[in-house]
């Protein structure tokens, strides 16, 4: 028997109604006139806020947070290493280093700028015939110089394994339901889902973090992230998911 899978993306809107509402009303623009003016080279992320149950969900996190920021062409500190310095300077609570003054963090490591997250999500719901695994993080970089905000994004993923096979056995379908989402519940796929949602924060046109120095399109792409309502932002983002989902 051959199992489906089938990966649901839903951005974190403001909702049907307020959307609804929005289109008497002026859309303000993204602004990205000061993350330009930084002129960022590197990138210092620092330990997450865990507002979720699972004591694991910020080590996880970080080990998926480099590799998107690289990408996008920015020198990225060790994670793991900048934890520990931390760690051994005296801010070993997460919550202790995300009230610290940017620009000294910064100073630390002489970084151009730091990257917060929070983890508002990080369960995984089990009822019998489905498992569904969600993640939610809130992204907010700040200058290393000024201590001014330069961006923020929000990130909200689903994944529900999809086992309605049409075997042509409703017992055998069932029991196939149970069993693929005790495996979610045993082992849910917050890897994978955290690196999706990752890439797309940082990677998204329009939403995202423009090229860095690193990368091929530095300074090439104004057009993706300048003058750009949010409301078609989202359209974009929520395209770009679908054909990821695709």
């Amino acid at each position: 028997m051959m199992l489906t899978q089938k990966i649901k993306f839903s951005v974190l809107c403001l909702g049907v109604f307020f959307l609804a509402s929005c289109a008497t009303t002026d859309i303000e623009k993204k602004d990205y006139s000061k993350f330009r003016a930084a002129d960022l080279k590197s990138v210092l992320i620092v330990p997450a806020v865990n507002k979720s149950i699972d004591v694991d969900a910020p080590d996880y996190f970080l080990s998926t947070a480099a590799k998107p920021l690289a990408e996008r062409g920015y020198y990225v500190f060790p994670v793991h290493l900048v934890k520990r310095i931390i760690e051994d300077d005296g801010l070993s609570d997460a919550d202790l280093v995300h009230g610290a003054d940017p620009v000294i963090l910064a100073g630390l490591f002489n970084a151009d700028s730091v990257l917060y997250v929070s983890i508002e999500r990080w369960d995984a719901k089990y009822a019998v015939f489905s498992t569904t695994v969600t993640v939610e993080f809130n992204y907010v970089l700040k200058s290393g110089i000024t201590g001014e905000e330069l961006w923020q994004n929000t990130q909200y993923l689903e994944y529900t394994p999809d086992s309605s096979g049409n075997s042509g056995n409703p017992l055998a379908d069932l029991i196939a339901s149970a069993i693929v989402a005790a495996i979610e519940k045993a082992a849910p796929s917050y890897i994978p889902l955290t690196q999706q949602a990752n890439g797309l924060a940082v990677g998204s046109k329009f939403r995202g973090i423009p090229a860095g120095p690193y990368h091929s399109l530095y300074g090439l792409d104004q057009a993706d992230f300048e003058g750009i309502d949010e409301q078609e932002s989202e359209e974009e983002q929520e395209s770009e998911e679908e054909q990821v989902a695709n």
